[in-house]
C-alpha cells in the first residue's frame, strides 16, 4: 500500500493498554492507520459496519462475541475484510479454529514488535502469515494424514472421492451411487458430507462448480 492509501485497521482488544500499545506499533508506519478500535467481539463487528476498514485484528478472548465469533461474523457479512489474530495463545486448537473463522494470520502477542507489521503487509497482499509453530502443527497435521492413509487436507481426493464427487456432481442420488459402487447409501451420504467439509462447499451446486473447474465433469 502507498502512503496516499494507507490500510485501515480495525483493533479490536478487550485491554485498553494491550490496545494503546498495538496502536503505537501500527500507527508508526506510513502504510497503516487504525481507523477504530473495539473492547469486545461485538464492538468489534459494529465498528467494521461503520468503519469498513480493510484489515481487522482481533485478540480471541473478549467479552460477548471472542474473536473467533467475530471473525465468523465478519467472514460472513464482509467478505472482502482481511482478518488478522491477535492472541497470548500459543495454541493448536485456536490457530485451526481461527483460520477455519475466516482469518488470514495468526500472530501472538509475545512477538507482536516482532512480526505484526508484516502479519499486516502479508495477509494485505492476500499472503497468508503464520507463526513458526502455526507452521510446525500444519506439518505436523499432513504427516499425521499420510501416515494413517487420508488424505491430506486440502490435498488431492482420492481416486474413491473423486469418483462420489463426480456422480454426487452428475446428479446421482445415494442409492444410485451405492449401487454402483457396491455401497450403503449412508456411507455415501458421509462421505459426501466430508468432502464438502474439506472442500469447503456449502452444497449440492458448489460441488458440481467445483467437479466441472477441476475436469471431473464437463460442463
Amino acid at each position: 500500500m502507498s502512503e496516499a492509501t494507507p490500510t485501515r485497521i480495525l483493533l479490536a482488544d478487550d485491554h485498553h493498554l494491550v490496545r494503546r500499545g498495538v496502536r503505537l506499533i501500527l500507527d508508526s508506519q506510513p502504510d497503516l492507520t487504525v481507523v477504530a478500535e473495539a473492547g469486545d467481539g461485538h464492538e468489534a463487528v459494529e465498528a467494521a459496519r461503520t468503519h469498513h476498514p480493510d484489515l481487522a485484528i482481533l485478540d480471541i478472548a473478549m467479552p460477548r462475541l471472542t474473536g473467533l465469533q467475530a471473525a465468523r461474523e465478519l467472514s460472513r457479512t464482509q467478505p472482502e475484510l482481511h482478518i488478522l489474530i491477535l492472541t497470548m495463545y500459543d495454541n493448536e486448537q485456536y490457530f485451526f479454529e481461527a483460520l477455519a473463522s475466516g482469518a488470514s494470520g495468526y500472530v501472538l502477542k509475545s512477538v507482536a514488535d516482532r512480526d505484526l507489521i508484516e502479519a499486516c503487509r502479508a495477509t494485505m497482499r492476500g499472503e497468508p502469515f503464520l507463526y513458526p509453530g502455526a507452521l510446525a502443527a500444519l506439518v505436523r497435521n499432513f504427516l499425521d494424514d499420510v501416515r494413517e492413509g487420508r488424505s491430506p487436507r486440502g490435498g488431492a481426493l482420492t481416486e474413491g472421492e473423486e469418483q462420489i464427487l463426480r456422480l454426487v456432481a452428475e446428479g446421482h442420488t445415494a442409492r444410485e451411487i451405492a449401487d454402483r459402487l457396491g455401497a450403503d447409501p449412508g456411507t455415501v451420504e458421509r462421505r459426501r458430507g466430508e468432502l464438502l467439509a474439506r472442500l469447503g462447499l456449502r452444497n449440492h451446486v458448489e460441488l458440481t462448480r467445483y467437479a466441472i473447474r477441476v475436469g471431473l465433469i464437463a460442463p
